[in-house]
């Protein structure tokens, strides 16, 4: 598959790039974004990849979160898909929570957007191959992201045991079957029975979940969706009931906003990095 490399700056030692392919899973072009630390100039590392929220494109994190200083100190490569399938053909809605941007990791079953929202089959099979087969990455994978981003990160270790050292997540929105972006995203993607839902929300899939891979999630309590989208207790309690691990760090004073995400990103590099180099 022919990779475009349409980015390429130097940073902390390495190259933050920024690629452009033709997605087979989601029919469309898409961009993605890979770090390379110094490291990788001679030697093959372990991926650790990010997931963004609602309204992102690979940017987000690659220009706001501060990570690359981090890659390069713990040795490992940073991989920032698009949120969602993108083009003219595309469907796309009012409002910044449904279509473009809006993706949400899950695999659409209902027309118009079964034909290119695919998010979770790329995330977890088509991007991991291309990452695989054209960089010095080893098989050696993590899983993080950012609110609809920590919910994919949360959602697709859950579902794939074995194929991911770690999962992390900042502001996670943990049970999207119950609360509004969630519902709203669901009924589109994946029409009424919400039963059907239940397969992309941690929270319900913790019971079941054949692989105690401990969970981080980090959460700010004066995020301004914290009561009404996110409800960290309710992954709290499924975590409890199941004995699931999870380390839910109630941070205070911190929003949903990116500094968030950058006050903490070293710590989340550093585990990851424990977990890929065991």
């Amino acid at each position: 598959m022919t990779l475009e490399r349409i980015e390429h700056r130097a940073c902390f030692g390495g190259w933050q790039d920024v690629y452009r392919h033709a997605s087979e899973t989601l029919a469309c072009g898409m961009n993605f974004a890979v770090y390379l630390p110094p490291q990788a100039q001679t030697q093959r590392l372990p991926v650790l990849y990010w997931l963004s929220g609602l309204t992102c494109t690979e940017q987000n994190f690659i220009t706001k979160a501060g990570a690359q200083r981090y890659a390069t100190e713990h040795g490992l490569i940073l991989v920032a898909p698009d949120t969602s399938p993108r083009g003219e053909d595309v469907a796309d809605a009012d409002g910044y929570d449904l279509g473009k941007g809006a993706g949400f990791y899950v695999n659409a079953t209902q027309a118009p957007w079964s034909k290119h929202y695919r998010m979770y089959d790329y995330v977890v099979s088509e991007l991991p191959a291309l990452i695989e087969a054209n960089f010095p990455a080893t098989e050696a994978r993590a899983i993080s992201g950012h609110s609809m981003g920590g919910h994919g990160a949360l959602i697709v270790a859950l579902k794939n045991p074995g194929r991911y050292r770690s999962v992390s997540a900042f502001s996670p929105i943990v049970a999207p079957t119950r609360v509004p972006w969630g519902e709203r995203a669901f009924t589109a993607y994946l029409g009424e029975d919400r039963e059907a839902w239940k397969a992309w929300d941690a929270a319900a899939l913790i019971a079941d979940a054949t692989e105690r891979l401990p969970l981080l999630v980090d959460q700010g309590d004066a995020d301004e969706f914290l009561a009404g989208q996110l409800k960290p207790e309710l992954l709290q309690a499924a975590c409890a009931a199941a004995d699931h691990p999870l380390e839910l760090r109630l941070q205070p004073g911190y929003d949903h906003s990116y500094y968030f995400i950058e006050s903490f990103i070293g710590e989340h590099i550093a585990y990851h990095a424990h977990a890929l180099k065991a």
